[in-house]
Protein backbone atom coordinates (compact mmCIF):
# COMPACT_ATOMS: atom_id res chain seq x y z
CA UNK A 1 0.00 0.00 0.00
CA UNK A 2 1.48 3.25 -1.12
CA UNK A 3 1.34 6.15 1.28
CA UNK A 4 -0.97 8.10 -0.56
CA UNK A 5 -3.26 4.92 -0.51
CA UNK A 6 -2.88 3.99 3.04
CA UNK A 7 -4.05 7.96 3.64
CA UNK A 8 -6.78 7.23 1.91
CA UNK A 9 -8.02 4.29 3.13
CA UNK A 10 -7.75 5.68 6.60
CA UNK A 11 -9.69 8.43 5.96
CA UNK A 12 -12.49 5.99 4.28
CA UNK A 13 -12.34 4.19 6.90
CA UNK A 14 -12.37 6.25 9.83
CA UNK A 15 -15.60 8.47 8.06
CA UNK A 16 -16.97 4.91 8.08
CA UNK A 17 -17.02 4.07 11.58
CA UNK A 18 -17.96 7.99 12.52
CA UNK A 19 -20.82 7.33 10.65
CA UNK A 20 -22.13 4.08 11.52
CA UNK A 21 -21.79 5.36 14.84
CA UNK A 22 -24.36 8.08 14.24
CA UNK A 23 -26.67 5.63 12.48
CA UNK A 24 -26.95 3.61 16.14
CA UNK A 25 -26.65 6.93 17.80
CA UNK A 26 -29.62 7.87 16.52
CA UNK A 27 -31.34 4.57 17.84
CA UNK A 28 -30.73 5.52 21.45
CA UNK A 29 -32.45 9.20 20.83
CA UNK A 30 -35.59 7.33 20.03
CA UNK A 31 -35.65 6.01 23.40
CA UNK A 32 -37.21 7.35 26.00
CA UNK A 33 -35.27 7.16 28.81
CA UNK A 34 -37.27 4.62 30.95
CA UNK A 35 -37.60 2.69 27.73
CA UNK A 36 -33.81 1.75 27.88
CA UNK A 37 -34.87 -1.08 30.06
CA UNK A 38 -37.90 -2.87 28.05
CA UNK A 39 -36.92 -5.47 25.97
CA UNK A 40 -39.24 -5.47 23.31
CA UNK A 41 -38.66 -9.08 22.04
CA UNK A 42 -39.11 -11.71 24.64
CA UNK A 43 -35.96 -13.85 22.94
CA UNK A 44 -33.33 -11.03 22.93
CA UNK A 45 -31.49 -8.87 25.62
CA UNK A 46 -32.97 -5.19 27.17
CA UNK A 47 -32.44 -2.23 25.37
CA UNK A 48 -30.18 -1.58 27.42
CA UNK A 49 -27.26 -4.52 26.16
CA UNK A 50 -26.82 -2.73 22.76
CA UNK A 51 -26.47 0.34 24.38
CA UNK A 52 -22.58 -0.90 26.06
CA UNK A 53 -22.11 -3.89 22.99
CA UNK A 54 -21.65 -1.81 20.17
CA UNK A 55 -18.71 0.29 21.96
CA UNK A 56 -17.52 -3.08 23.68
CA UNK A 57 -17.62 -5.26 20.28
CA UNK A 58 -15.45 -2.43 18.98
CA UNK A 59 -12.97 -2.83 22.16
CA UNK A 60 -12.68 -6.59 22.28
CA UNK A 61 -11.71 -6.86 18.38
CA UNK A 62 -9.10 -3.33 18.54
CA UNK A 63 -7.80 -2.82 21.50
CA UNK A 64 -5.55 -5.32 22.70
CA UNK A 65 -5.02 -7.60 19.35
CA UNK A 66 -3.29 -4.55 17.57
CA UNK A 67 -3.34 -1.32 19.05
CA UNK A 68 -2.25 -2.55 22.29
CA UNK A 69 -4.37 -0.72 24.85
CA UNK A 70 -5.07 -1.72 28.04
CA UNK A 71 -8.39 -2.57 29.59
CA UNK A 72 -10.12 0.12 32.13
CA UNK A 73 -13.38 -2.01 32.66
CA UNK A 74 -12.88 -5.62 32.32
CA UNK A 75 -15.88 -5.94 33.23
CA UNK A 76 -18.04 -4.13 31.09
CA UNK A 77 -15.75 -6.06 28.43
CA UNK A 78 -17.06 -9.40 29.07
CA UNK A 79 -20.71 -8.29 30.33
CA UNK A 80 -21.70 -6.30 26.72
CA UNK A 81 -19.26 -8.85 24.62
CA UNK A 82 -22.32 -11.28 23.18
CA UNK A 83 -25.58 -11.36 22.31
CA UNK A 84 -28.34 -13.71 22.46
CA UNK A 85 -29.43 -15.88 19.35
CA UNK A 86 -32.61 -17.41 20.42
CA UNK A 87 -32.01 -21.05 19.40
CA UNK A 88 -34.21 -23.97 21.15
CA UNK A 89 -33.42 -22.11 24.71
CA UNK A 90 -35.07 -21.01 27.70
CA UNK A 91 -36.04 -16.95 27.57
CA UNK A 92 -33.92 -14.34 29.50
CA UNK A 93 -34.55 -13.80 32.74
CA UNK A 94 -32.66 -11.14 33.37
CA UNK A 95 -33.84 -7.60 35.44
CA UNK A 96 -33.92 -4.20 35.03
CA UNK A 97 -31.64 -3.76 38.59
CA UNK A 98 -28.81 -6.59 37.12
CA UNK A 99 -28.18 -4.05 34.27
CA UNK A 100 -25.40 -0.60 35.27
CA UNK A 101 -27.00 3.02 34.70
CA UNK A 102 -27.45 4.50 31.37
CA UNK A 103 -25.26 7.20 32.53
CA UNK A 104 -22.13 4.80 33.73
CA UNK A 105 -22.16 2.68 30.23
CA UNK A 106 -22.36 6.15 28.38
CA UNK A 107 -19.22 7.28 30.02
CA UNK A 108 -17.44 3.79 29.21
CA UNK A 109 -18.90 4.39 25.88
CA UNK A 110 -17.21 7.69 25.34
CA UNK A 111 -13.94 6.78 26.92
CA UNK A 112 -13.86 3.79 24.21
CA UNK A 113 -14.71 5.94 21.38
CA UNK A 114 -11.58 8.85 22.41
CA UNK A 115 -9.24 6.14 23.56
CA UNK A 116 -9.37 3.63 20.45
CA UNK A 117 -9.98 7.10 18.26
CA UNK A 118 -6.55 8.22 19.09
CA UNK A 119 -4.88 5.05 18.58
CA UNK A 120 -6.23 4.70 15.32
CA UNK A 121 -5.25 7.95 14.17
CA UNK A 122 -1.31 6.81 14.48
CA UNK A 123 -1.96 2.74 13.92
CA UNK A 124 -0.59 1.18 10.73
CA UNK A 125 -3.61 0.12 8.92
CA UNK A 126 -1.34 -2.93 6.34
CA UNK A 127 -0.26 -4.01 10.36
CA UNK A 128 -1.64 -7.82 10.82
CA UNK A 129 -1.95 -8.97 14.59
CA UNK A 130 0.67 -10.50 16.48
CA UNK A 131 -0.86 -13.44 15.77
CA UNK A 132 -1.15 -12.92 11.89
CA UNK A 133 -4.89 -12.96 11.83
CA UNK A 134 -5.54 -10.28 9.52
CA UNK A 135 -4.56 -6.41 8.77
CA UNK A 136 -6.48 -3.68 10.98
CA UNK A 137 -7.80 -2.08 8.05
CA UNK A 138 -10.08 -5.68 7.37
CA UNK A 139 -11.02 -5.52 11.26
CA UNK A 140 -12.06 -2.27 11.00
CA UNK A 141 -14.28 -3.07 7.70
CA UNK A 142 -15.70 -5.67 10.44
CA UNK A 143 -16.00 -3.35 13.28
CA UNK A 144 -18.16 -0.95 10.52
CA UNK A 145 -20.21 -3.74 9.13
CA UNK A 146 -21.15 -5.32 12.51
CA UNK A 147 -22.11 -1.80 13.70
CA UNK A 148 -24.14 -1.04 10.55
CA UNK A 149 -25.92 -4.58 11.15
CA UNK A 150 -27.32 -3.46 14.20
CA UNK A 151 -27.93 -0.20 13.24
CA UNK A 152 -30.85 -2.61 11.37
CA UNK A 153 -31.48 -5.43 13.93
CA UNK A 154 -31.93 -2.93 17.12
CA UNK A 155 -34.40 -0.49 14.76
CA UNK A 156 -36.52 -4.03 14.38
CA UNK A 157 -36.19 -4.60 17.85
CA UNK A 158 -37.06 -0.66 18.39
CA UNK A 159 -40.39 -1.48 15.90
CA UNK A 160 -41.86 -3.58 18.59
CA UNK A 161 -42.46 -1.41 21.01
CA UNK A 162 -45.35 0.97 21.66
CA UNK A 163 -45.28 4.55 20.39
CA UNK A 164 -45.28 5.84 23.77
CA UNK A 165 -41.73 4.54 24.89
CA UNK A 166 -40.35 6.13 21.62
CA UNK A 167 -39.61 9.86 20.28
CA UNK A 168 -40.15 10.14 16.90
CA UNK A 169 -38.52 12.40 14.39
CA UNK A 170 -40.06 14.69 11.67
CA UNK A 171 -41.30 11.94 9.65
CA UNK A 172 -42.17 12.83 5.75
CA UNK A 173 -46.08 11.07 4.67
CA UNK A 174 -46.17 7.88 3.72
CA UNK A 175 -45.99 6.26 -0.01
CA UNK A 176 -49.42 5.33 -1.72
CA UNK A 177 -49.30 3.19 -4.69
CA UNK A 178 -52.04 1.15 -7.62
CA UNK A 179 -52.39 -2.31 -7.55
CA UNK A 180 -49.57 -4.44 -8.80
CA UNK A 181 -50.49 -6.43 -11.50
CA UNK A 182 -48.50 -9.59 -10.50
CA UNK A 183 -46.87 -11.83 -13.02
CA UNK A 184 -43.96 -13.90 -13.12
CA UNK A 185 -40.43 -13.31 -15.03
CA UNK A 186 -39.11 -16.23 -17.43
CA UNK A 187 -35.46 -16.64 -16.26
CA UNK A 188 -33.55 -18.89 -18.87
CA UNK A 189 -30.66 -21.80 -17.47
CA UNK A 190 -27.20 -19.79 -16.82
CA UNK A 191 -24.62 -19.56 -14.37
CA UNK A 192 -24.66 -17.26 -11.14
CA UNK A 193 -21.38 -16.33 -9.38
CA UNK A 194 -21.87 -16.38 -5.43
CA UNK A 195 -19.32 -15.15 -3.27
CA UNK A 196 -16.16 -13.01 -3.47
CA UNK A 197 -12.55 -13.74 -4.50
CA UNK A 198 -9.92 -13.16 -2.40
CA UNK A 199 -8.24 -10.39 -3.76
CA UNK A 200 -8.04 -8.07 -1.04
CA UNK A 201 -11.74 -6.79 -1.17
CA UNK A 202 -13.96 -6.61 2.28
CA UNK A 203 -15.88 -9.31 2.72
CA UNK A 204 -17.56 -11.94 5.54
CA UNK A 205 -15.92 -15.08 6.44
CA UNK A 206 -19.32 -17.22 4.69
CA UNK A 207 -19.08 -14.89 1.27
CA UNK A 208 -15.88 -16.53 0.67
CA UNK A 209 -15.20 -18.73 -2.10
CA UNK A 210 -16.26 -17.32 -5.25
CA UNK A 211 -17.76 -20.16 -7.18
CA UNK A 212 -20.26 -20.27 -10.18
CA UNK A 213 -23.86 -22.61 -9.86
CA UNK A 214 -25.67 -23.62 -13.12
CA UNK A 215 -28.59 -22.39 -12.64
CA UNK A 216 -31.58 -24.35 -14.64
CA UNK A 217 -34.66 -22.33 -16.12
CA UNK A 218 -37.20 -21.14 -14.01
CA UNK A 219 -40.05 -18.22 -13.80
CA UNK A 220 -40.08 -15.47 -10.55
CA UNK A 221 -42.16 -13.42 -9.28
CA UNK A 222 -41.59 -9.74 -10.35
CA UNK A 223 -42.51 -8.11 -7.33
CA UNK A 224 -42.61 -9.35 -3.37
CA UNK A 225 -45.49 -10.83 -2.32
CA UNK A 226 -47.81 -8.18 -0.27
CA UNK A 227 -49.85 -7.45 2.15
CA UNK A 228 -52.74 -7.37 0.17
CA UNK A 229 -51.38 -11.10 -0.98
CA UNK A 230 -50.94 -12.49 2.14
CA UNK A 231 -54.33 -11.34 3.53
CA UNK A 232 -55.65 -13.57 0.61
CA UNK A 233 -53.84 -16.85 1.83
CA UNK A 234 -55.02 -15.40 5.53
CA UNK A 235 -58.34 -15.58 4.59
CA UNK A 236 -58.61 -18.96 2.92
CA UNK A 237 -57.46 -20.35 6.65
CA UNK A 238 -53.37 -19.97 5.44
CA UNK A 239 -52.51 -20.60 9.20
CA UNK A 240 -54.79 -23.13 9.87
CA UNK A 241 -54.16 -25.60 6.91
CA UNK A 242 -51.54 -28.40 8.65
CA UNK A 243 -50.90 -29.40 4.67
CA UNK A 244 -48.91 -26.44 4.14
CA UNK A 245 -46.38 -26.14 7.14
CA UNK A 246 -43.38 -27.90 6.87
CA UNK A 247 -43.51 -30.15 10.38
CA UNK A 248 -41.25 -27.99 12.44
CA UNK A 249 -43.02 -24.53 11.60
CA UNK A 250 -46.56 -26.43 11.87
CA UNK A 251 -45.20 -27.04 15.92
CA UNK A 252 -44.20 -23.29 16.17
CA UNK A 253 -47.34 -22.03 15.16
CA UNK A 254 -49.17 -23.72 16.98
CA UNK A 255 -47.07 -23.62 20.32
CA UNK A 256 -46.52 -19.69 19.82
CA UNK A 257 -50.32 -19.70 18.69
CA UNK A 258 -49.07 -17.26 15.48
CA UNK A 259 -52.21 -16.60 13.24
CA UNK A 260 -51.25 -13.66 11.51
CA UNK A 261 -47.94 -11.77 10.70
CA UNK A 262 -45.89 -9.88 13.61
CA UNK A 263 -46.35 -6.48 11.93
CA UNK A 264 -49.91 -6.73 12.02
CA UNK A 265 -52.66 -5.82 14.30
CA UNK A 266 -56.29 -7.35 14.35
CA UNK A 267 -58.32 -4.05 14.54
CA UNK A 268 -62.15 -4.36 14.76
CA UNK A 269 -62.77 -6.83 11.30
CA UNK A 270 -59.67 -5.49 9.55
CA UNK A 271 -56.33 -4.89 10.16
CA UNK A 272 -53.71 -2.50 11.17
CA UNK A 273 -50.20 -2.11 10.74
CA UNK A 274 -47.31 -1.16 13.09
CA UNK A 275 -45.17 1.08 11.44
CA UNK A 276 -41.81 2.47 13.08
CA UNK A 277 -43.88 5.27 15.23
CA UNK A 278 -47.98 4.04 14.94
CA UNK A 279 -50.13 2.15 13.62
CA UNK A 280 -51.76 2.90 10.23
CA UNK A 281 -54.39 1.00 8.33
CA UNK A 282 -53.07 -2.16 6.30
CA UNK A 283 -50.74 -0.40 3.58
CA UNK A 284 -52.00 -3.19 0.66
CA UNK A 285 -49.07 -2.63 -1.71
CA UNK A 286 -46.33 -2.75 0.73
CA UNK A 287 -44.40 -6.14 1.12
CA UNK A 288 -45.27 -8.44 3.76
CA UNK A 289 -42.71 -9.25 6.52
CA UNK A 290 -42.46 -12.95 8.06
CA UNK A 291 -40.60 -15.40 8.99
CA UNK A 292 -39.47 -18.09 6.53
CA UNK A 293 -41.82 -20.73 7.47
CA UNK A 294 -44.70 -18.54 7.09
CA UNK A 295 -43.59 -17.70 3.08
CA UNK A 296 -42.55 -20.93 2.54
CA UNK A 297 -46.49 -22.65 4.03
CA UNK A 298 -47.82 -19.27 1.54
CA UNK A 299 -45.05 -20.68 -1.28
CA UNK A 300 -46.77 -23.93 -0.97
CA UNK A 301 -50.55 -22.39 -1.15
CA UNK A 302 -49.82 -21.01 -3.87
CA UNK A 303 -48.37 -24.03 -5.56
CA UNK A 304 -44.75 -22.60 -6.05
CA UNK A 305 -41.74 -22.42 -3.87
CA UNK A 306 -39.24 -20.06 -2.33
CA UNK A 307 -35.86 -19.80 -4.70
CA UNK A 308 -32.85 -21.46 -3.88
CA UNK A 309 -29.82 -18.68 -3.11
CA UNK A 310 -28.65 -19.28 -6.58
CA UNK A 311 -31.62 -18.95 -8.01
CA UNK A 312 -32.15 -15.51 -6.58
CA UNK A 313 -28.60 -14.52 -7.56
CA UNK A 314 -29.69 -15.27 -11.51
CA UNK A 315 -33.00 -13.43 -11.19
CA UNK A 316 -31.05 -10.37 -9.82
CA UNK A 317 -27.22 -10.31 -11.38
CA UNK A 318 -28.00 -12.49 -14.44
CA UNK A 319 -28.31 -10.56 -18.46
CA UNK A 320 -30.18 -12.35 -21.69
CA UNK A 321 -26.41 -11.99 -22.97
CA UNK A 322 -24.71 -14.69 -20.43
CA UNK A 323 -22.95 -11.74 -18.33
CA UNK A 324 -23.39 -10.37 -14.62
CA UNK A 325 -24.05 -6.96 -13.48
CA UNK A 326 -22.56 -5.09 -10.24
CA UNK A 327 -26.58 -4.46 -9.12
CA UNK A 328 -29.60 -5.74 -10.31
CA UNK A 329 -29.57 -2.12 -12.26
CA UNK A 330 -26.93 -2.36 -13.95
CA UNK A 331 -22.85 -0.43 -12.54
CA UNK A 332 -24.41 2.48 -10.78
CA UNK A 333 -23.60 3.14 -7.52
CA UNK A 334 -26.67 2.61 -5.23
CA UNK A 335 -28.73 5.51 -4.88
CA UNK A 336 -32.35 6.48 -3.50
CA UNK A 337 -34.17 6.53 -7.04
CA UNK A 338 -32.85 2.53 -7.10
CA UNK A 339 -34.69 1.14 -3.83
CA UNK A 340 -35.69 2.02 -0.15
CA UNK A 341 -32.58 1.05 1.90
CA UNK A 342 -29.24 2.78 3.41
CA UNK A 343 -31.68 4.13 6.20
CA UNK A 344 -33.86 6.02 3.48
CA UNK A 345 -37.11 4.85 5.32
CA UNK A 346 -38.34 3.61 8.61
CA UNK A 347 -41.09 1.64 7.10
CA UNK A 348 -41.15 -0.68 3.52
CA UNK A 349 -42.54 1.10 0.50
CA UNK A 350 -44.63 -0.22 -2.43
CA UNK A 351 -43.18 -2.91 -3.98
CA UNK A 352 -43.44 -1.01 -7.50
CA UNK A 353 -42.10 2.46 -5.76
CA UNK A 354 -38.64 2.07 -7.30
CA UNK A 355 -38.60 1.01 -10.73
CA UNK A 356 -35.16 2.47 -11.83
CA UNK A 357 -34.31 -0.80 -9.48
CA UNK A 358 -35.23 -3.36 -11.93
CA UNK A 359 -33.26 -6.37 -12.87
CA UNK A 360 -31.84 -7.34 -16.57
CA UNK A 361 -35.08 -9.56 -16.62
CA UNK A 362 -37.16 -6.95 -15.34
CA UNK A 363 -37.69 -8.17 -11.65
CA UNK A 364 -38.41 -5.23 -9.36
CA UNK A 365 -37.63 -4.23 -5.95
CA UNK A 366 -34.36 -6.86 -5.03
CA UNK A 367 -32.64 -4.62 -3.11
CA UNK A 368 -33.81 -3.14 -0.39
CA UNK A 369 -37.36 -2.64 0.94
CA UNK A 370 -37.04 -5.93 2.61
CA UNK A 371 -34.61 -9.07 3.13
CA UNK A 372 -35.79 -11.76 0.94
CA UNK A 373 -35.90 -15.37 2.05
CA UNK A 374 -34.92 -18.26 0.26
CA UNK A 375 -35.07 -21.71 0.74
CA UNK A 376 -31.50 -22.57 0.95
CA UNK A 377 -30.22 -23.24 4.73
CA UNK A 378 -27.26 -21.48 5.81
CA UNK A 379 -24.34 -23.43 4.92
CA UNK A 380 -20.38 -22.71 3.85
CA UNK A 381 -18.77 -21.99 0.70
CA UNK A 382 -16.30 -24.14 -0.61
CA UNK A 383 -13.29 -23.07 0.55
CA UNK A 384 -14.60 -21.78 3.40
CA UNK A 385 -12.17 -20.10 6.33
CA UNK A 386 -13.67 -18.67 9.42
CA UNK A 387 -12.07 -15.29 10.84
CA UNK A 388 -9.39 -16.31 13.30
CA UNK A 389 -10.48 -13.19 15.29
CA UNK A 390 -14.25 -14.11 15.20
CA UNK A 391 -14.21 -17.63 14.71
CA UNK A 392 -18.27 -18.00 15.49
CA UNK A 393 -19.58 -15.57 13.45
CA UNK A 394 -20.61 -17.94 10.61
CA UNK A 395 -19.85 -20.82 11.81
CA UNK A 396 -22.10 -20.89 15.09
CA UNK A 397 -25.32 -21.20 12.65
CA UNK A 398 -24.88 -23.62 10.16
CA UNK A 399 -27.16 -25.72 11.73
CA UNK A 400 -29.89 -26.43 9.81
CA UNK A 401 -31.88 -24.04 10.99
CA UNK A 402 -31.23 -20.46 9.79
CA UNK A 403 -31.62 -19.67 6.19
CA UNK A 404 -30.03 -17.34 3.74
CA UNK A 405 -31.48 -14.11 3.16
CA UNK A 406 -30.98 -11.95 0.23
CA UNK A 407 -31.35 -8.22 -0.82
CA UNK A 408 -31.19 -5.81 2.22
CA UNK A 409 -34.17 -3.87 3.88
CA UNK A 410 -35.25 0.10 4.03
CA UNK A 411 -32.10 -0.19 7.26
CA UNK A 412 -29.20 -2.07 5.23
CA UNK A 413 -26.03 0.47 4.69
CA UNK A 414 -25.81 0.54 1.28
CA UNK A 415 -22.17 -1.15 1.79
CA UNK A 416 -24.24 -4.61 2.59
CA UNK A 417 -25.69 -4.33 -0.96
CA UNK A 418 -23.05 -6.13 -2.52
CA UNK A 419 -23.88 -9.16 -4.17
CA UNK A 420 -21.97 -11.54 -2.48
CA UNK A 421 -23.52 -10.64 0.87
CA UNK A 422 -24.83 -13.04 3.00
CA UNK A 423 -27.74 -12.67 5.47
CA UNK A 424 -29.20 -15.41 7.60
CA UNK A 425 -32.18 -15.98 10.18
CA UNK A 426 -33.79 -18.70 11.90
CA UNK A 427 -37.00 -19.97 10.34
CA UNK A 428 -39.47 -19.24 12.80
CA UNK A 429 -38.30 -15.40 13.78
CA UNK A 430 -40.68 -13.04 12.63
CA UNK A 431 -39.51 -10.12 13.62
CA UNK A 432 -37.14 -9.34 10.74
CA UNK A 433 -37.72 -7.01 7.79
CA UNK A 434 -38.33 -9.73 5.67
CA UNK A 435 -40.00 -10.40 2.93
CA UNK A 436 -40.39 -13.07 -0.05
CA UNK A 437 -41.23 -13.76 -3.64
CA UNK A 438 -41.97 -17.01 -5.58
CA UNK A 439 -40.40 -19.19 -8.43
CA UNK A 440 -41.86 -22.14 -10.47
CA UNK A 441 -39.78 -24.69 -12.23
Amino acid sequence: MTASAGVETRQTLLSGLCEARERTDELFRLLRPDAYFDRPIPERHRNIFYLGHLETFDWNLLSERILGLKSFRPEFDKLFAFGIDPVGGGLPADQPQDWPAIQEIQQYNLRVRNTIDQALRKADLSASTPRGESPLATLLNVAIEHRLMHAETFAYMLHRLPPNRKIAPALSPQTSAKPVQHQMAEIPAGEATLGLHRNGDFGWDNEFEAHRVLVAPFAIDVYEATNADFLKFMQDGGYQRRELWREDAWEWITREGTSHPAFWKRHGNGWLYQTMFGEIPLPPECPVYVGQAEAAAYAQWMRKSLPSEEEWHRAAYGTPEGGERAYPWGSETPSAKHGNFHFESWDPAPVSAHPRGASAYGVLDLLGNGWEWTSTPFSPFPGFKAFPFYPGYSANFFDGKHYVMKGGSPRTAACMLRPSFRNWFQAHYPYVYATFRCVSH
